[in-house]
């Protein structure tokens, strides 16, 4: 963004200026570039994978609290990889993993095979918008990473529905959402005004700013946060990660009979940063 008081060229603004930042984030600086090889259509579909670094004591704190640290940590890394590799190598869209913390948005967390960018700061809110609006043309999935059960047909049912509605939400068991995905066509509506996100109300304040588009909810699942959600869902994804997911590094692979998960982002009725 220009200095204060220096005009922008003819033709940018606010929006092309959001766009410039998650391009030069996505593309890296200091001669290493972030993305993959291949270059990708401008109007290629997008899942973004909200994350956050799985560093001990930073991540599913209220996990850790009932369970312990460790258990806490294993699941944040275990659910990181296995919804990567379930999801993040499917050739119909390009994976981007939105990171927190300017430190860890590369490096050993995460796979070079995926294009990494900084969520940046403000709300949860803020930062979806930041991205909603910073990436090439084309519609954009986001979603977070402990979600057990997703999987991914549900991301390609998201933008099969969005060649038809302007946006779409996967509800949560608890009141909010584990995934919103919107058409960007022909502009980015901005559906986070207002939104409580420390409460059940995520979802009704979400659609309540939705008035008047065509929104389109996926199947209802669960997200795990305590150890309840842990010992009902978690288990249920203790398998291997398939050896087609060459994407997540070997440590990362779960165990077999291992309680690995999905996202490692909480669903987004929470109102803290993304929790890996």
């Amino acid at each position: 963004m220009p200095a204060p008081g220096k005009r922008l060229p003819k033709g940018t603004g606010v929006a092309a200026g959001r766009r410039d930042y998650i391009l030069a984030s996505i593309l890296g600086r200091g001669g290493r570039a972030d993305v993959p090889t291949t270059r990708h259509a401008p109007f290629r579909p997008r899942l973004v994978v909200f994350a956050k670094a799985p560093v001990a004591g930073s991540v599913k704190t209220r996990l850790a609290r009932e369970l312990g640290l460790a258990v806490a940590t294993r699941f944040a890394r275990q659910s990181a990889a296995a919804l990567l590799a379930r999801v993040g190598g499917d050739r119909r869209w390009q994976t981007i993993i939105a990171a927190t913390g300017g430190s860890h948005c590369g490096g050993r967390f995460w796979p070079r095979a995926f294009a990494t960018c900084a969520q940046g700061g403000g709300t949860l809110g803020e930062r979806m918008q930041r991205i909603l609006e910073g990436l090439p043309p084309g519609p954009v999935v986001i979603v977070g990473t402990d979600i057990p059960q997703l999987r991914a047909q549900h991301i390609a049912e998201a933008f099969r529905a969005l060649g038809r509605h302007d946006v779409v939400l996967g509800p949560a068991a608890d009141g909010g959402y584990w995934l919103i995905g919107l058409r960007r066509r022909p502009r980015v509506l901005s559906p986070f005004g207002g939104v409580r996100w420390s409460s059940a109300h995520a979802l009704a304040d979400t659609l309540a700013n939705l008035g008047g588009r065509s929104v389109f909810r996926l199947a209802r699942l669960g997200d795990v946060d305590d150890a309840h959600d842990f010992a009902l869902y978690a288990a249920g994804c203790g398998r291997r990660v398939p050896p087609s997911a060459a994407t997540a590094p070997s440590s990362w692979h779960c165990r077999s009979g291992a309680t690995s998960g999905g996202p490692a982002v909480g669903a987004f009725r929470r109102g803290r940063r993304p929790a890996a």
